[in-house]
């Protein structure tokens, strides 16, 4: 039950708060002289077809398919002894000993996952992917670095979020938006081996979307996908996924950010 209330209050602050969320850090670094312009900006982008309230602004349902994440192995779990109960709910069924992902779910909780990155990154949201698997490193990075966002795939410093001001020795802007691209971790820490930056994201109310195995945790991640965590083919599947609806965000913004600014002008 605890975990539900928290992923329902991650909802309800994204749905509600995402304006306030993503623009106050940056707003408030803005001069006088900007802080009008920007909030003119902002105004512009919520007055758009593009609102929160829409399902599915981006089409992000046309992006997913069965047949892709199927081809990509999306569906293969780790074998029988090392489920974790709380995915049960997402599973097939197994063969030879290995488990199944059932894609159906995979494709549903994708597209939701989706239509989140995509409408932070049209707010101007920072977004940050996280991979601590040697195998994708640098697919995630190159994920990042193509879609003008963040990665950090070395180790993950505890109180990286929680108490930044001091690890980086002055006032840092958090991240919108975390993606997780293998919830477990090798050298995590603490004693359920997840990525400790689900734990911090938490503390910071950041919300986070990550990819998780049949061995993993579901409840602790605000938007999960199930789904295969470790083959190269799935990673570079959901780095492409997630870049393209990052940049179709990104150039929707600039178009009408560019269309209402001529319109101002004359």
């Amino acid at each position: 039950m605890a975990t539900h209330y928290y992923r329902q209050i991650f909802s309800k602050n994204l749905t509600h708060n995402l304006k306030t969320r993503i623009c106050s850090s940056y707003l408030s670094t803005l001069p006088k002289s900007q802080l009008d312009v920007a909030q003119d900006a902002q105004s512009f982008l919520d007055e758009s077809k593009y609102k929160l309230s829409n399902p599915d602004a981006f089409d992000v349902k046309n992006m997913v398919k069965i047949k892709n994440l199927f081809e990509a192995g999306v569906h293969f779990g780790h074998t029988e002894g090392t489920l974790d109960d709380r995915m049960k709910q997402y599973l097939y069924g197994n063969r030879l000993g290995h488990l199944i992902i059932d894609l159906n779910h995979t494709k549903r909780l994708l597209q939701q996952a989706l239509n989140v990155t995509a409408h932070i990154s049209y707010r101007g949201g920072v977004i940050l992917f996280l991979c601590q698997s040697p195998l994708n490193c640098l697919t995630v990075e190159n994920c990042a670095k193509e879609c003008g966002e963040f990665a950090h795939t070395r180790y993950w410093r505890d109180g990286m979020f929680t108490n930044s001001s001091r690890i980086f020795k002055s006032e840092t802007r958090l991240p919108d938006l975390c993606i997780v691209l293998n919830t477990l971790s090798s050298t995590s820490k603490n004693n359920s081996g997840q990525h400790s930056v689900l734990s911090d994201a938490a503390k910071m109310l950041i919300p986070t979307i990550a990819i998780v195995d049949t061995d993993a945790n579901p409840n602790i991640v605000t938007y999960p996908i199930p789904g295969n965590d470790d083959t190269p083919s799935a990673i570079n599947l959901y780095c492409n996924l997630f870049k393209n609806v990052i940049v179709k965000a990104k150039k929707i913004r600039k178009e009408i950010l560019d269309k209402n600014k001529i319109i101002i002008e004359t």
